[in-house]
């Protein structure tokens, strides 16, 4: 495998060099002080200049600089996954409950069908994921504030020109365009920190492991729950958002409802751009340009592609339909049909901490694939039949329990089988195939929706299908990569 063979000829580099120290014999604690060893000026010579140093005392593991860092992080995780989920979900309810489904349907947009509609969330979902491998790229060279600045113009000014908005190609450019570009920007600082990946130390031609100097981290022993701290800002905006949103159209109209979650943004923004910071000063890495077709020769990654290219289609379909469906087929209220979307999301939030501390015990490839095939269960198990408002409301919190993973664990897999110089963008590949489903799959689900009689249950079908094609297809690329076994933690 291509993770392993790397490792491999990393260990047997560094026995090597250690066997046949000319000097003393004796075997250095490091690969670096066996270079030098051997010849200091030789050494030297070999390593390229823009190698980051290995004089760090390594991360704080806490204090007053490393919580604000995580503080500004989950800020931008409330202001940008968290928005986009409540966007999407409230899409899709139907005329009548408060949301902006019913603003758009009844007022400006009356003459457009609702596939069409659904291409704004579409955009912003497509831009949060697409936008993930150029915003990386920004992020390792610059650093975050940059990102977080942009960001932010882009989301608050984005938002203001949608109160504004009057017909649908304006609607289409505010939300759907500007809007979007600032939450992938904010996205990245609050969700994949590429920094945490582990810095590379280069020498005879050979990529090292960098983890012992520590130098783009703020947490060692505590990074899992400054991470799992970090990511609960995207629920908790799923939560506050609807139903904020849900009440505020119905009494004071869209535009001051979209006015007010700007300012909202702005504020929270405005801790980010002022606590978050990398710990030291970021080192871009450069892969050599004959390594950009290596992901697709390797058939285990173009499985883990494709697997995600499907999952998508299928933990999305509930993400976006829920709420419609709960109104539509289980009769329930419209102020209970309001609660829905923040049910879910609260159940996300538990979901993503379960998974990521059960990841590291069975493997995040066994997690993510046995949470991915139970959200498959659960839409063909709960949601098919779901004719009754308790039914949804269970549904509504099992998918999101199993399908939180599916959020927290996706980054997580491109990296674990990624040789080092590959991992940024191999991360961004795996964001890619998820990016193209997050944009076609509303417009999708709505012409199957009014394609027959029988919508919802096609729908539905069709997002059962997905979420366990998609599992079948990464357990696959898993055994690949596994040498066949399957009972092994991976």
């Amino acid at each position: 495998m291509a993770g392993t063979d790397y490792a491999e000829n990393t260990i047997s580099m560094h026995d090597h060099e250690e066997k046949t120290d000319p000097e003393n014999g004796a075997q250095p604690d490091s690969i670096l002080s066996g270079m030098t060893e051997q010849d200091p000026e030789d050494a030297r010579d070999r390593i390229p200049r823009d190698v980051p140093k290995l004089a760090d005392a390594g991360p704080p593991d806490g204090g007053t600089a490393a919580w604000l860092v995580v503080l500004g992080a989950w800020c931008c995780s409330f202001s940008s996954p968290g928005w986009v989920n409540t966007w999407t979900n409230s899409i899709a309810l139907p005329p009548g409950v408060g949301s902006f489904q019913q603003y758009y349907e009844v007022g400006p947009l009356k003459d457009y069908s609702t596939s069409t509609i659904a291409w704004i969330p579409s955009l912003q979902l497509f831009f949060l994921f697409g936008l993930g491998p150029i915003v990386g790229i920004i992020f390792d060279r610059y650093g975050p504030r940059v990102l977080i600045i942009a960001g932010t113009l882009f989301h608050v000014f984005g938002l203001m020109m949608a109160s504004l908005a009057k017909t649908y190609y304006q609607f289409i450019l505010s939300q759907g365009v500007c809007s979007a570009i600032g939450v992938a920007c904010l996205y990245t600082p609050g969700k994949f920190d590429l920094h945490s990946l582990p810095r590379l130390f280069y020498a005879d031609g050979v990529w090292y492991d960098e983890a012992l100097a520590c130098v783009s981290t703020w947490f060692s022993k505590r990074r899992g729950a400054a991470m799992g701290i970090m990511v609960t800002g995207s629920s908790v905006g799923g939560v506050i958002f609807p139903i904020m949103i849900s009440r505020m159209i119905q009494s004071t109209g869209y535009p001051w409802t979209i006015r007010t979650a700007a300012f909202i943004i702005l504020g929270l923004q405005v801790i980010a751009i002022l606590t978050v910071r990398p710990r030291t000063k970021p080192v871009p890495k450069k892969m050599p340009a004959d390594r950009l077709a290596a992901p697709f020769k390797e058939l285990p990654f173009v499985m883990l592609l494709l697997g995600s290219f499907v999952l998508t289609y299928g933990i999305f379909v509930p993400v976006v339909y829920l709420a419609s469906q709960g109104f539509q087929q289980a009769h329930m209220s419209e102020e209970m049909v309001q609660y829905l979307v923040s049910i879910f999301n609260a159940a996300s939030l538990f979901g993503r901490l379960s998974a990521g501390y059960s990841a590291d015990i069975i493997g995040r490839w066994n997690m993510y694939i046995i949470a991915c095939a139970l959200s498959g269960i659960s839409i063909f198990a709960i949601w098919i039949p779901t004719t009754h408002s308790s039914i949804a409301i269970g549904f509504a919190i099992m998918f999101g329990f199993t399908s939180g993973a599916f959020i927290s664990l996706s980054g997580a897999l491109p990296i674990e089988v990624s040789p080092p110089p590959e991992i940024g963008y191999r991360l961004g590949l795996v964001l890619l195939s998820i990016s193209i489903p997050a944009l076609t799959l509303a417009p999708i689900g709505g012409a199957i929706l009014q394609s027959s009689a029988n919508g919802w249950l096609n729908v539905k079908i069709f997002g059962g299908v997905m979420c366990l094609a998609g599992s079948a297809i990464v357990l696959a690329s898993r055994w690949l990569y596994t040498d066949k076994k399957l009972l092994k933690v991976f």
